[in-house]
């Protein structure tokens, strides 16, 4: 099975908490997850989105301009095993 996602990694848990309720505020579906490993730095959680929804966090980026910020990366995990590049 083929799971893709889009995760937003932060070095403040603070960070991932007002970041994550910022997308629910706005109508993204989101959830706080643990950082994948490829995304090695960070306080160990991010903020999970679909992909689709993409512009959207982008636009919540701008607006919400969080401190902290790692990187916005889109996570696929297939044929058991999980793959995370920048986008």
């Amino acid at each position: 099975m083929r799971d893709v996602y889009g995760v937003a990694a932060f070095r403040s848990r603070q960070q991932v908490l007002r970041f994550e309720a910022a997308l629910r505020r706005q109508g993204v579906p989101a959830q706080v997850v643990t950082t994948p490993r490829d995304i090695s730095m960070g306080c160990g959680l991010s903020v999970r989105f679909p992909m689709e929804r993409l512009q959207d966090v982008r636009r919540a980026l701008l607006i919400e301009n969080p401190g902290n910020l790692i990187g916005v990366y889109r996570a696929e995990y297939d044929g058991g095993r999980l793959r995370v590049r920048p986008v």
